[in-house]
Formats: C-alpha cells, sequence, structure tokens
C-alpha cells in the first residue's frame, strides 16, 4: 500500500558486513544487543550540564554508538573523554580519546556559545568485548553501567561524569501486567471474604464461614514480605529490585507524576541522604564509581601520542567509513529521537534517586518506581488514606446498591437483611481492619523516615502518625483482650519442660519441646531425656456461664475483625501478630544503615516467630495456617539467610549475587504462586458458603466436596482436641460353646386350679395375694414365706395337685342338680350343650379371672391368644421366669 511505500522510503539504513564480508543492510532504529537508559550526575558539580547520554552496542555489525548532548558554562576548555563499560562489577570495554581527534567539534574546544552535540561510532573486534559472556545479552535484568568521564586538559581534573544503566531489554519487572493480575486476585480475595462476612443471620456461623475463606490480611502479609525484603541495606543484585517492583503497588508505592509534585513541594530541596542506606545518590560525588580513575592513566602520554595510538588500532575498522555521505548520516543519527524511531536512550534521574545501575538499599528498591526515598513516607501514607476511603466508600455503595435492588423487586426484602441494617458496623469494620492490614507499612515507612533524616515536616507527619498507629492499634488490641478477660484471673502453674527426641521429615533427628502438661494429654507421649522446672501463667474464668469466644455474639460484633478467622483457644493470637510486626517494622526501618543488623536481628526473630506459630497453628481455617505458618514463615527466614551474602563486607562477586538472587526469585516466586491458588480455592469456598442454604448447587459434581467442606467446618470449629483412634487388639477366635440366658416358664393347671390355690394359702401364712396374683413373690417374698410357713416341704419345694376321684365330683353333681331345679322353677334356659357347664369351662372362666404375674424388670411379656366370655380372643401375658428362679 501507499502508507507501507511511505514508511519504507522514512526508514533509513546503515550498512554493515557480514563475518564472510558481504555487505548487508540493516535498519537504523533497530533494537541493540545492549543499550543504555536513564543516567545520572556521578560527580555532584560537574561543569557540563548533560541533557541526554546513551551508548548502545550492535552485535549484527559490531559497533558501538553513543550520543552526547548538553551545555556548559565555560568559556574555553579543551578536554580528554573516557567511556567504560561494566558489567557484573567488573570492566568489560573502555575507551580513552581526545574529541577534536574523533571530529566531536562541539568539544573541541568546550564554549559555553556552543551546544554539546556528540556521536560517534566505534568499530570493536571480539577481543575487545570478549569480556561480556554471550547469555548476558538474554539474561534478564543484565547488570551493568556506562560511565562518562569529562576530564579538562588545563588542569587535568574531572570536571564531569556521567553513569547510565545497561540493559538488553529482558526484565523481571512487568508491573503493569504481573502487577495488574496480582491485584484482580487480590479483588477476587477481598469481595470472596467479605461475602462470607455479610451474608447470614445467626453471628456465629456467620463467623465459622467467615473463619475459613481466604484471608486479606494473610495475602498482603505475603505482598509485603516480598516487597519490603527489598529495604534491607544491601546491594541487591539488579534481578531483585525488578521482580519487587511487581509488587510496589501492595506497599502503597505506586508512582504518580501529579502525586510526586505535591510530595515534592512538601519536601523541598532537602532531600536527604541517600547514601545512609547504602546507595549512591545522583547528583553527589561517587569517586569510586567503576573501580575509580588513575589521572596518571589518562595523561600518561601525550594527547596525541594517545589519539595516534587509538586511530591506529581503529583504522582498519574506519576506514569504509570516511565517505562524506556516512559522516552526514552520522550527523543526523546524533539527533534521533523516539519520533524517528530510535527509542533506545534514557533521561537524566530526578533528584533524590540513585545513580541508574545502583541497587543498594531500599532507595535502589524504590527506584524502579521513580520514587525518591524521601518521598517514601508520604507516598505511601497518601495511598493508604486513598485506600481507605475507597474500602469505606465500596462497603456504603454495596448497601445502597441492595436497597435499589430491593425498591425496584428486583432483590428479595429479606436478603442479606442483617447487613443492610447494620451498615454502618460493617463500614466501621472494614475500616479498622484495612488499618490492621497496613498497620506494618506505615509503621515502618515512619521509621524509615526517621532514620533518613529528610525534610523536617514531613518527619513531624511520621511522627504524629506512628504516635496515632502505635497507640491506637495497641490501645484497641489491649482493649479486645480485657473484654474477654476481665472477668477472671491469672493464675502461676508449675509445669515441667521436656526435651523429646523426634524426627523431622521422616529421617532428619531433631530435639523437641513440650510441657508436662500437654504431655498427659497424648496416649503415646514420646522418649523424653532431659527436662527442666517450668512455670506458666494461666487464665481462670470466674463466671461459670461465660460462653466460648466463638458463639459470644457480642463479642464477634465488637472485635470480630481482629478475632474472627482464629481457633477458640488461639483467638488472642491477633495481640501477638500485632507485637511481632511492630518488632520486624522497626528491624527494618529502624536500622536502616546497618546491614547485619537488620539481617541477622531479623533473622532471629523470624526463626522465633516461625516455631511458635507452628506450634500454635492459630488459624481456624487449614489453608491459612498452610500458607501463613508453614510457607510465609519458610520464605521469611530463607531470605534472610541468603540476603546476609549481598553485604558489601563480603565483596562476593556480582555473578555470584546474581545467582543467589535468582535462589530467591523462586522461592518468593513459589510462594506468590501458592497464595494465588489459595485465593482461587477461597473463592470456591466462599461460593460453598455463601450457598449453603440452597439445596440446589451448581455444579453439581461439586456437591460431594462442598459437603465435606461442610463437614470440616463442623469438626474444625468446636476446636477440641484431636484423639487418636486406638488400634484394637486382636480377638481370640471362638469356640462353640452353649450357655442359658433365660426360661421362660408356661402356666400350668395347678396355677389356676382353686384346690392348689386353697393348698398354697394354708402352707403361707403371710402375703397370700402375693403368692398367687403377682410376680411380687419372688425371691424376697419366697425367702420370708420359707421361714412363716408351717409345712414340713423342704425349701423350693411345690405342692403337687391331688388327683380326682369319683368322690371329687359328686359335689358338683348335687350343684346341678339344685341348679336344675331352681332353673325349672324360675322358667329360665338351661345350657344347649353340655360343654357349656363343664369343669374345663369353669377352669377357663377362673383362669381368666386370675390376674397375670406382671414380669420383673427387664424380663420380657411373652402374649398369648385366649377367649374372653363371648368368645373373642384376646391377648394375655403369659409369665417369664429369669435363669435365677428357674434354678431356684
Amino acid at each position: 500500500t501507499a502508507a507501507n511505500v511511505d514508511v519504507f522510503r522514512n526508514t533509513k539504513y546503515v550498512e554493515a558486513a557480514t563475518p564472510d564480508g558481504q555487505a548487508v543492510w540493516l535498519k537504523d532504529a533497530r533494537k541493540p544487543a545492549l543499550y543504555t537508559q536513564n543516567f545520572g550526575d556521578c560527580l555532584g558539580s560537574s561543569l557540563i550540564n548533560v541533557t541526554r547520554f546513551d551508548a548502545a552496542y550492535y552485535k549484527d555489525n559490531m559497533t558501538v554508538l553513543f550520543h552526547l548532548e548538553g551545555n556548559t558554562n565555560v568559556a574555553n576548555e579543551s578536554l580528554m573523554m573516557y567511556i567504560g563499560v561494566f558489567a557484573y562489577g567488573e570492566a568489560r570495554f573502555d575507551l580513552t580519546f581526545n574529541p577534536c581527534n574523533a571530529q566531536i567539534y562541539s568539544l573541541c574546544p568546550m564554549n559555553r556559545s556552543v551546544p554539546i552535540e556528540a556521536n560517534g561510532i566505534i568499530p570493536v573486534s571480539d577481543s575487545d568485548v570478549a569480556g561480556i559472556p554471550p547469555i548476558a545479552l538474554n539474561i534478564p535484568d543484565f547488570e551493568g553501567q556506562a560511565i562518562l568521564r569529562i576530564f579538562a586538559n588545563s588542569t587535568q581534573s574531572q570536571v564531569g561524569c556521567y553513569s547510565a544503566v545497561v540493559t538488553n531489554g529482558a526484565t523481571f519487572s512487568h508491573p503493569a501486567a504481573v502487577g495488574t493480575v496480582l491485584g484482580i486476585f487480590t479483588i477476587v480475595a477481598i469481595a470472596a471474604s467479605f461475602a462470607t462476612a455479610v451474608y447470614g443471620n445467626h453471628i456465629p456461623t456467620t463467623r465459622t464461614h467467615y473463619a475459613h475463606s481466604l484471608s486479606v490480611l494473610v495475602i498482603f502479609s505475603v505482598f509485603h514480605h516480598i516487597f519490603f525484603t527489598g529495604s534491607l541495606s544491601v546491594n541487591w543484585p539488579s534481578v531483585l529490585p525488578a521482580f519487587w517492583s511487581n509488587f510496589a503497588w501492595s506497599g502503597g508505592m505506586i508512582y504518580s507524576e501529579s502525586m510526586q509534585n505535591s510530595v515534592n513541594q512538601l519536601i523541598g530541596s532537602n532531600k536527604g541522604n541517600t547514601s545512609i542506606v547504602g546507595a549512591a545518590g545522583s547528583g553527589s560525588a561517587a569517586e569510586d564509581l567503576g573501580g575509580g580513575y588513575e589521572i596518571s592513566q589518562i595523561y600518561k602520554r601525550s594527547f596525541s601520542t594517545l589519539f595516534r595510538h587509538d586511530m591506529n588500532s581503529l583504522g582498519d575498522h574506519l576506514q569504509h567509513l570516511r565517505s562524506v555521505k556516512l559522516e552526514n548520516h552520522l550527523a543526523k543519527r546524533a539527533l534521533a529521537n523516539a519520533t524517528e524511531g530510535y527509542n533506545w536512550y534514557g533521561t537524566p534521574v530526578k533528584p533524590g534517586l540513585p545513580l541508574p545501575g545502583n541497587f543498594s538499599g531500599f532507595a535502589g528498591t524504590l527506584a524502579q518506581e521513580n520514587i525518591p526515598a524521601s518521598n517514601a513516607f508520604m507516598t505511601g501514607f497518601l495511598w493508604f488514606l486513598i485506600l481507605i476511603v475507597v474500602v469505606a466508600a465500596a462497603v456504603v455503595a454495596f448497601k445502597w446498591i441492595l436497597e435499589a435492588l430491593v425498591k425496584y423487586k428486583q432483590l428479595n426484602e429479606n436478603r442479606l437483611a442483617f447487613f443492610r441494617e447494620h451498615w454502618l458496623g460493617y463500614t466501621t469494620v472494614a475500616a479498622l481492619r484495612t488499618t490492621v492490614i497496613g498497620f506494618f507499612m506505615i509503621v515502618y515507612l515512619a521509621l524509615f523516615q526517621f532514620t533518613y533524616k529528610g525534610s523536617a515536616g514531613v518527619t513531624a507527619i511520621a511522627a504524629l502518625v506512628f504516635i496515632v498507629f502505635f497507640f491506637g492499634i495497641f490501645g484497641l488490641a489491649g482493649y479486645a483482650c480485657y473484654y474477654r478477660l476481665h472477668s477472671g484471673s491469672y493464675a502461676i502453674k508449675r509445669d515441667r519442660m521436656h526435651f523429646e527426641s523426634k524426627k523431622v521429615l521422616g529421617f532428619l533427628p531433631w530435639v523437641g519441646l513440650e510441657l508436662e502438661s500437654q504431655r498427659s494429654e497424648k496416649t503415646q507421649a514420646r522418649s523424653s531425656f532431659v527436662s527442666m522446672p517450668w512455670w506458666g501463667v494461666h487464665y481462670v474464668s470466674e463466671d461459670a456461664q461465660q460462653i466460648s469466644v466463638q458463639q459470644d455474639e457480642d463479642y464477634i460484633k465488637k472485635f470480630g475483625w481482629l478475632a474472627a478467622r482464629f481457633r477458640r483457644t488461639r483467638w488472642w493470637f491477633f495481640a501477638l501478630w500485632l507485637t511481632y510486626e511492630f518488632v520486624r517494622a522497626c528491624f527494618y526501618g529502624g536500622a536502616a544503615g546497618h546491614p547485619m543488623t537488620q539481617v541477622f536481628g531479623l533473622m532471629a526473630v523470624e526463626f522465633i516467630a516461625l516455631i511458635t506459630i507452628v506450634k500454635l497453628r492459630p488459624f481456624e481455617g487449614a489453608r491459612l495456617n498452610a500458607l501463613m505458618v508453614y510457607l510465609l514463615g519458610f520464605s521469611k527466614v530463607a531470605t534472610l539467610a541468603l540476603s546476609a551474602a549481598f553485604d558489601i563486607r563480603f565483596n562476593l562477586a556480582r555473578i555470584n549475587t546474581t545467582v543467589i538472587g535468582v535462589v530467591i526469585i523462586v522461592i518468593q516466586g513459589l510462594l506468590a504462586s501458592a497464595t494465588l491458588l489459595a485465593i482461587v480455592f477461597g473463592a470456591i469456598s466462599s461460593y460453598m458458603s455463601v450457598t449453603r442454604d440452597r439445596e440446589a448447587f451448581r455444579p453439581r459434581k461439586w456437591e460431594p466436596y462442598r459437603e465435606r467442606y461442610f463437614a470440616h467446618l463442623e469438626k474444625s470449629a468446636p476446636d477440641a482436641p484431636t484423639v487418636k483412634p486406638t488400634t484394637p487388639m486382636p480377638e481370640a477366635p471362638k469356640e462353640p460353646y452353649f450357655r442359658v440366658t433365660s426360661v421362660r416358664r408356661e402356666p400350668k393347671i395347678e396355677d389356676t386350679d382353686p384346690d392348689c390355690i386353697d393348698a398354697t394359702s394354708s402352707r403361707t401364712s403371710v402375703a397370700p395375694a402375693a403368692a398367687v396374683g403377682s410376680r411380687t413373690g419372688s425371691r424376697r417374698n419366697s425367702l420370708h414365706s420359707a421361714h412363716m410357713s408351717s409345712s414340713n416341704l423342704p425349701f423350693g419345694a411345690r405342692s403337687h395337685r391331688t388327683s380326682w376321684s369319683t368322690r371329687d365330683f359328686s359335689g358338683w353333681q348335687d350343684a346341678q342338680h339344685s341348679n336344675r331345679s331352681s332353673h325349672m322353677m324360675s322358667g329360665s334356659r338351661l345350657p344347649s350343650k353340655a360343654g357349656e357347664g363343664s369343669l374345663r369351662e369353669q377352669a377357663n372362666h377362673e383362669r381368666v379371672r386370675t390376674p397375670a404375674r406382671s414380669p420383673g424388670p427387664g424380663i420380657p411379656l411373652e402374649v398369648r391368644k385366649q377367649r374372653n366370655d363371648k368368645g373373642k380372643e384376646k391377648e394375655a401375658p403369659l409369665d417369664v421366669w429369669s435363669s435365677e428362679e428357674a434354678r431356684a
């Protein structure tokens, strides 16, 4: 197309030669293999004001190109110039030349009436760049510096020094991409946590689900650990500040041009002393930069001899560039800028920033964000205030959005009713929770401001903020503890500390500590090889009716923002955590400029904290314990141990420090990845929590996980000690056996026969009714009646029914005749059947009239069918004897 033709015509090309001597044309605006970025004044009182300084190394045509623009107030001065390129602390390339002989006419001589515009293309050979390893062209965050030194011939002294950082374009610093992704994940975690806090009307249940969502405090603790590691006053390798820049937003270090201009107006010209934190400041003298220089080496030969030596060594390479056309092209090349396609150059750093290529201390870490160390406190504090306003406004906006949806019938009126009723309390709690999250950051920045000694006004603001945060947060934490414990007392109880032999990772011998009171709760305790007396302070509650902190609705409403996520027996852990964060901030900020104190002091603090938190396992949620206790604790200890190697007193080679820096990036990168993974699982579990009242759950294949999750919540909420199930002893094989467990006796004729009843009554003079009519005639009555009986029967014997004879029926026959006679006299009907007046039917009537014996306790009652007077069947109880009565 026509547009492509215009672009092709406007593109500048340069001629180059391949290794075999063939000519090729290369784009003039192509990306160099190595090039410089921002630059700064390394003399402090340079007589030349440089506005542009850049250099580039092109591997395709083996040339080094440089540009120099600026002005001066010197009337007339002839110069010598030196360019040195350093990579990983070692000189890789250097060149000393006279600008007059190199056709840099604006510096031949230097005159205040002539603007300085210098350029040069220097061909190099393989031997010249042999010191630059091939990996340097691809490794992220190549650590290099290009130093330009200018000397006045009249005084043989340095009159100008500028340093620029050298890079290959590859970097770990991608705050626009990585920082955005981290921010999105954090917003998801905030939304999930907020959803579990506002859903539901039963406060203890809501607290349980909130405790198992991912804590935003833990997320920011991870991000703050990663970014504020750069606060140590050591000489960091370039890879680490670049990696940490992705997390700078979490520490409030977000660059805004308007904000920085406002802070600069407040601070004024007092930018503090960057060297306090170990960084070489821009605009201050750095005589030892790049290993320093020897003036005798610069002027050891006459200018003409030196120039002749340099030009002879480069003559063969420059011979094909002597044409007028190429000289005109170089002149245009010197004025190339971003509008012409060449944008591989930097700008002068702002006052207060360290020299480019110096990454020491917190100043070197902040330089990635173009924020001076003197502006750190005000920048972080202003963004923190903005965050509190945004959080409070978001809660209020959410409330009124819900009200609008309810008004227009888009939401059920009972939905989130508790939140809509207590929205002011939620707003206050959200702001207080944000303050706790930012506690470490604000305290550290305030202490760093005290150490850095910048503007008096900013220091006064930092002091006021420090007082408010220190007394405010610790006052609230202390009141939260007092509110729960004021009704009890404390007692000192003697105990004993045991040193136990154990194994870590299943094979590594280790020594564990455990109290005697804890050993007594275990079924199997480890062997203790030594012990010592110990004492413990125990809280004794005077309120016997005091409910658990997790069920105390009043306490959850007032202090749930501090204690809601912790276990029932570790609800007070927030006070210990705030103390730990304050101690860390003191070492990071208060000991700035003392790297060994920072590193080894913090290492001791982190090691003690790791052991303590592992022992306590304070969080109710398993993910929070895994992330906070194990991963974060290990990362802190490992990072500090590795950071000790960066102290300048150890003088470790920069290649080795880069390797250690990559190891730290791997450790912290895995921690960040685990945090993002925990956010994903936390969002899923929060979704399950806010849909706990729904019968239909989507997706259905997650239903088993949902049930397991709710079961885990119910199990972990009481915080009861886990009892390991004991292994049952193996039972011996059972042998064949026979055992009588009970004997049942059916009633016999003599039990209901009147003759037998009369015989029994005549033998027993005490409680005859008990002997006949009920089971109260048991062992106790039997023993009693045995002593009161006049019968000569042995104990336990029963009298048998006497045999029947015709004599026994004579009375019955007489009665029948008399009855028949009376019926005939009265005209009544006789029985229609012979069986109606039989003895057996009379016996049956007697049996029905006889009260049944009630079984004793624990004896089953048997039922059998009988016929009543009308011929219908009915259920009657039968006697059941126990085995003891049967034997008796």
